[in-house]
């Protein structure tokens, strides 16, 4: 089958598979159902081509297409009188599809057609190369004369310069005899210069030793006053300590004399007045908070420069197990936010990554430092080491029902409060 033919059959036959369902279309081809018609031609081309040669039933649906779109055509192929005017790769592409009486001889003669049309085709394009051709050797020609007259030109132009330079050139010659004569004279001037600078630079380093004994003799001056009065201002010192002894001598000699009791009493006692009723110590433990009142964490953040560790997964698998890991996360969060911003402690929040496959995608919010574990490693020893690494004396307060996690940090120095505690201050809020 000519080329041309064969690119004819695939272009009607990727049009004609937008008509056909899925379940009528073969196997290979149904990959290419959804395809455009460009698509289907550029990628199935050749499933197309062997489908239309192995497939009679799918070639048969593919003819019902055709003398749907080319009713005319097909009717005077099927009655084997072919149009004369009618395009022979046209003819051909149908008649291999249709597959009427002598359509091998049709494709055939379409292939010949074509491939004398293509010479004729050909014949006239390298007519219409040739007269470009000649076209642009003639235009060659023209602008080789131009060029040729323009050159011409230049190299006039060239010589007159040529001839200026010379001329500047024998002038700047002078003048660089000129200029060799006025360096000598310079030169000599230099002289002068640099033997009058010597004597004036000697007379300067005179001046400037006899400054400098001057100086010398002015920070000895200075010195010795200094010294001076450093031992007068001691001697002065001296005399009012001696002054201020003798003075708290005189008071405690006076005090031991006299005999006076030490003060117990104060003016004030002397009003008389009903005093409140004292608190005994059960009174005292009464006001204590439990371990479950939110108000003591807001005591213990309200620490200088306190800082929450927050066991995460443990508060959330606490508070709502039900949710996803990454909802979790972000309610935890939302409300470690809020507490952050209002007690103005340093909120770190620990998630377990051991068993993560990737890092997790997380904004954290302003106020809350998050991390999480690396491969290897727990939540709870990343906790301790957070722990570990501040300075002894600083109020660390670490949220987490973990009973290990809670006995390591108070050991640590760090004071543990349970998750539940946390989920109770943060409904608060």
């Amino acid at each position: 089958m000519p080329e041309k033919v064969r690119r004819r059959v695939v272009s009607l036959t990727g049009d004609a598979l937008g008509g056909l369902t899925v379940a009528e279309l073969p196997a290979p081809l149904r990959q290419y159902a959804r395809f455009t018609p460009q698509r289907r031609i550029k990628f199935g081309a050749n499933a197309m081509a062997a489908a239309l040669e192995g497939e009679p039933a799918f070639r048969e649906r593919i003819a019902q297409q055709l003398r749907e779109r080319f009713p005319e055509l097909t009717e005077a192929l099927t009655s084997g009188t072919p149009p004369p005017a009618a395009d022979p790769v046209d003819v051909a592409a149908v008649a291999y599809v249709l597959r009427p009486a002598d359509w091998a001889k049709l494709v055939a003669a379409a292939g010949e057609e074509a491939h004398r049309a293509q010479a004729e085709q050909a014949g006239e394009e390298a007519q219409r190369e040739l007269a470009r051709l000649r076209g642009e050797l003639a235009e060659a020609r023209t602008a080789a004369r131009t060029e040729t007259e323009r050159s011409r030109g230049e190299l006039e132009s060239l010589r007159r310069e040529l001839e200026i330079t010379q001329r500047k050139l024998r002038s700047a010659q002078s003048d660089v005899k000129r200029g060799e004569a006025e360096a000598r004279r310079l030169r000599a001037e230099l002289e002068e210069l640099r033997s009058s600078a010597a004597a004036e630079k000697s007379a300067a380093e005179s001046e400037s030793r006899r400054l400098r004994t001057r100086l010398a003799e002015a920070e000895s001056a200075l010195e010795a006053g200094r010294r001076a009065a450093r031992e007068s201002r001691s001697v002065q010192d001296m005399r009012v300590r001696l002054l201020l002894d003798s003075v708290l001598d005189a008071a405690q000699g006076l005090r031991r004399e006299l005999a006076l009791p030490p003060t117990t009493s104060r003016p004030a006692d002397t009003v008389d007045a009903v005093e409140p009723g004292r608190m005994t110590p059960r009174d005292i433990a009464a006001r204590a908070l439990s371990e479950t009142d939110p108000e003591l964490l807001d005591q213990l953040l309200a620490l200088p420069r306190s800082h929450l560790v927050v066991d995460g997964y443990n508060v959330t698998k606490t508070g709502y197990p039900t949710m996803p890991l990454d909802k979790q996360r972000l309610r935890l969060l939302g409300g470690l936010a809020g507490l952050a911003a209002q007690s103005g402690a340093e909120v770190t929040c620990v998630f377990d990554g051991a068993e993560l496959a990737a890092p997790v995608l997380l904004a954290p919010p302003r106020g809350v430092r998050v991390l999480f574990s690396k491969p290897g490693q727990t939540a709870d020893e990343l906790i301790r080491q957070l722990v570990r690494a501040e300075p002894p004396g600083r109020a660390v307060v670490v949220v987490s029902s973990d009973r290990e996690v809670a006995d390591g940090c108070a050991a640590a120095g760090a004071r543990p409060v349970s998750s539940a505690l946390l989920l109770r201050r943060l409904g608060r809020t």
